[in-house]
C-alpha cells in the first residue's frame, strides 16, 4: 500500500501555494513573491504542487465528504438509501442533492469551503504549479519535471470535468488569479471549457509515462498516460452527447435538452478522438484485464500497483475518505471486520437485481441483499430496500477500519472496462457494430462467458440495437461507481430512465407485470446460512424468477421477511415505500440534472455569477 505522503506534501505545498479565504474571490495572490517561486522550482516543489491538490481533495467538504457521496444518485441503478424515512426529501440537506431538488441555500453545500470552492482552490494550486514549472522547470530536458507538469495538467482537467458534470457552465480559470485582470470570472460554456481540457490532456500525454514507466507511474494514485487518454476520451464522449442548456442566451428561467455540439460532423470528430484514445490504451499492452471481482478486492485491499484494470484512483489516507462508507456493504455496528458502522448510504435501486441476467457474474458482487449486524449477516432493514452495493466491502479489507467516520479506501476514477466500452460505443457511432463488438466482447465475456456473450452481441446487429446493448451493459458494469448519471445525461435519457424505474418500483412493490412471478417475501436460514460470519456466502430464497412463497415456507419455515423495496415490515413501512418511490426524483431530471451554484458564491461574485434553468438567483 502506498497512500501518498500527505503530511510531507501538505507541508511543502504550504510553502508555495496560494493562501486565500475564497478561491473564487482571491484577495492574496500568493504567500511568496512569484519570482522567488519560479526561480526555486525543482522536482521536490513540483511534487509538492501535486500533493497540494490532493490536500484540497481530502477535505471533508470536498471530494471526500460531499462530491463522492452525493454526485451520481439517483439513477436507474443507484439510489440514496436514506431518504425513504425523511419527512421532506425536497428540502433535506442530503436527500435533495439526490432527488433533483437541490436548493441554492442547501446547508451542506452553501458554505465557502464546500466542494465547489475546494475544486477551484485545487485548480488555482494547479495553475500556479503549471506556470511555475513552465517558467523554470526545464521540462524539455528533465523527464521527472515533465511527468509532474503533465500530472498537474491532468488533475486540473479531472476537476474541470467534474465541475462541468455537476454544474454545467462554470467560471473559466486556466491561469493564476494574479495574472487576471479581475478576480471575478463569469461562467464560460462547458464546450469551451472541455475543449481546453482536451487540449491540455493532449499535451499531458506527451509528458506522462505509461503505467510502470517511471517512478511516479508505478502507482494508480498518480496520473499516467493511460489516465490522461482515458479522461480525454470521457470528455469527448460527453461533448458528443446531450445536456441541459438555457433556451436562449440570457434566459435563466427556461432550459432545453440538446446536443452539446450542434454540428454533427464535429460530434463525429469527438467520437473519433474517444475511440482513438481508448484503442491507444488497449494497444499499449500496459494493462491486464482480470476478473470482475479481482478489481474490487484489490481496491479494498488497497493494492495500488499500476498496470492492472485500475487506471487511476483518488488516494485517501486511512483517516480520510468516505468511499466504502457511502458506496459499500452496510455494517450496522462494529464487528470483526470494522469498527466503523457504516456502508449502504447509497445502494442499488431495488429493481437492479432483477435487471441482471441471473448468469451475470456481476450481479451477486454488485448487489448485496443483507447487512452485517452483530458480526453476522441479517436481512437488511430500512427504507432502501435492504440492498447495498457489494463492490466495496469491509470484509475484503486487509485492515480493520478504526476511524469513526472515514475508511481510507481510494475512489476509483477510471478502469479498463470503461476504456473497452467507450471504444465500443464510439466505434459503433462511427461505423456500426461490426468492429465495435470486438471492444465490447472482453467485458461481456468476463460477465457471461463467451457463449452467452456472443449470443447477446450477435442479436444486436444494427447500430441502434448495439447502442442499446451498450447502454444496458454499462449499467450492469458500473452500477455503484457514480458513472451512470453522466451516461444517462449524455444519452439524453435521464428523465426517461428514472420514470421507467419509478414504474418498475411500483410494479415490484405490488408484484405485478415483470415481477408477478416472484414471491412476496424472501426466505432464509437464521443468520442467512450456517456460516453467517463468512465473508462471502449467503443463502436466500425468493429472489429468482419462478420461486414461490409455498416452496420458501417449506424450506425455511417462518424465517421470512418482506423485501425488495423494504427490509422490514414495520407499521411505517408502506409510508417509507411510498416516499421512496414518489421521491425517486422530484424535479424533472432533464431540467435539474445539474446542481445550482450555491448562494454564497453568487452573492460574493460581484454580480458575475447566476443560476440558469429556473434555480433562481
Amino acid at each position: 500500500m502506498n497512500k501518498y505522503k500527505y503530511i510531507l506534501g501538505v507541508m511543502l505545498a504550504g510553502s508555495m501555494m496560494v493562501s486565500c479565504s475564497d478561491p473564487l474571490t482571491v484577495e492574496s495572490p500568493s504567500s511568496l513573491e512569484a519570482g522567488f517561486l519560479y526561480s526555486e522550482m525543482n522536482e521536490q516543489m513540483a511534487d509538492a504542487a501535486v500533493m497540494g491538490i490532493y490536500e484540497a481533495i481530502a477535505h471533508v467538504n470536498s471530494y471526500r465528504g460531499r462530491f463522492i457521496p452525493y454526485f451520481g444518485t439517483n439513477t436507474d441503478c443507484e439510489i440514496f438509501n436514506n431518504y425513504g424515512g425523511v419527512a421532506d426529501p425536497s428540502t433535506d440537506k442530503e436527500a435533495s442533492l439526490a432527488v433533483y431538488s437541490a436548493k441554492v441555500d442547501n446547508t451542506y453545500m452553501n458554505t465557502n469551503n464546500n466542494v465547489y470552492a475546494k475544486l477551484y482552490e485545487a485548480i488555482e494550486r494547479a495553475n500556479l504549479g503549471i506556470e511555475a514549472i513552465k517558467a523554470n522547470g526545464n521540462i524539455e530536458n528533465n523527464e521527472n519535471m515533465r511527468q509532474l507538469y503533465g500530472e498537474l495538467l491532468t488533475l486540473r482537467g479531472m476537476m474541470y470535468f467534474d465541475l462541468v458534470k455537476a454544474w454545467g457552465d462554470v467560471p473559466y480559470r486556466f491561469e493564476p488569479v494574479g495574472n487576471m485582470s479581475s478576480p471575478y470570472a463569469e461562467k464560460t460554456d462547458r464546450v469551451t471549457i472541455l475543449k481546453k481540457v482536451m487540449d491540455d490532456l493532449l499535451e499531458a500525454e506527451d509528458c506522462l509515462g505509461w503505467p510502470n514507466e517511471n517512478k511516479y507511474t508505478s502507482s494508480v494514485e498518480r496520473a499516467s498516460k493511460s489516465f490522461a487518454k482515458g479522461l480525454r476520451a470521457r470528455c469527448a464522449m460527453f461533448l458528443a452527447g446531450y445536456s441541459q442548456w438555457p433556451t436562449a442566451e440570457g434566459d435563466h428561467t427556461n432550459s432545453e435538452l440538446r446536443y452539446n455540439i450542434a454540428d454533427a460532423s464535429e460530434r463525429q470528430q469527438m467520437y473519433t478522438i474517444a475511440r482513438d484514445e481508448c484503442v491507444s490504451i488497449l494497444n499499449s499492452g500496459k494493462h491486464t484485464f482480470g476478473t470482475f471481482e479481482e478489481n474490487f478486492r484489490s481496491l479494498c485491499q488497497e493494492d495500488v500497483t499500476a498496470g492492472r484494470e485500475s487506471i487511476y484512483e483518488i488516494p485517501f489516507s486511512d483517516g480520510r475518505g468516505r468511499v466504502l462508507y457511502t458506496w459499500g456493504g452496510k455494517h450496522g455496528d462494529a464487528d470483526q471486520w470494522t469498527k466503523l458502522a457504516k456502508g449502504g448510504v447509497n445502494g442499488p435501486a431495488p429493481t437492479l437485481w432483477y435487471d441482471y441476467d441471473k448468469d451475470d457474474v456481476r450481479r451477486n458482487i454488485t448487489c448485496l441483499p443483507y447487512q452485517w449486524k452483530g458480526g453476522v449477516k441479517v436481512i437488511s432493514g430500512g427504507s432502501g430496500g435492504g440492498w447495498s452495493f457489494g463492490k466495496l466491502r469491509f470484509e475484503w479489507m486487509n485492515r480493520i477500519v478504526t476511524s469513526t467516520n472515514d475508511d481510507g479506501i481510494n475512489w476509483q476514477v477510471i478502469r479498463l472496462a470503461d476504456i473497452y466500452m467507450m471504444a465500443a460505443e464510439a466505434e459503433n457511432q462511427l461505423s456500426g457494430p461490426s468492429t465495435a463488438k470486438n471492444y465490447l466482447l472482453p467485458v461481456m465475456n468476463r460477465a457471461y462467458g463467451s457463449t452467452k456473450a456472443n449470443t447477446l452481441i450477435s442479436a444486436a446487429s444494427s447500430q441502434s440495437a448495439f447502442q442499446l446493448l451498450i447502454e444496458d451493459e454499462r449499467k450492469f458494469e458500473f452500477a455503484g461507481e457514480a458513472i451512470r448519471k453522466i451516461d444517462l445525461m449524455r444519452w439524453g435519457k435521464l428523465t426517461e430512465k428514472l420514470a421507467e424505474t419509478k414504474q418498475k418500483m411500483i410494479a415490484l412493490a405490488n408484484r405485478t407485470g415483470a415481477y408477478a412471478d416472484y414471491p412476496t417475501k424472501v426466505y432464509y436460514n437464521d443468520g442467512l446460512d450456517a456460516a453467517a460470519d463468512d465473508a462471502d456466502g449467503y443463502t436466500l430464497y425468493g429472489l429468482e424468477k419462478g420461486q414461490t412463497d409455498e416452496e420458501g415456507m417449506n424450506l425455511y419455515a417462518n424465517n421470512s421477511r418482506l423485501f425488495n423495496l423494504t427490509g422490514d415490515a414495520t407499521s411505517d413501512n408502506d409510508k417509507k415505500i411510498n416516499n421512496m418511490i414518489n421521491n425517486l426524483y422530484i424535479g424533472d431530471p432533464n431540467t435539474y440534472m445539474f446542481w445550482p451554484i450555491w448562494r454564497y458564491f453568487i452573492q460574493n461574485s460581484n454580480n458575475t455569477l447566476f443560476n440558469d434553468y429556473g434555480y433562481g438567483e
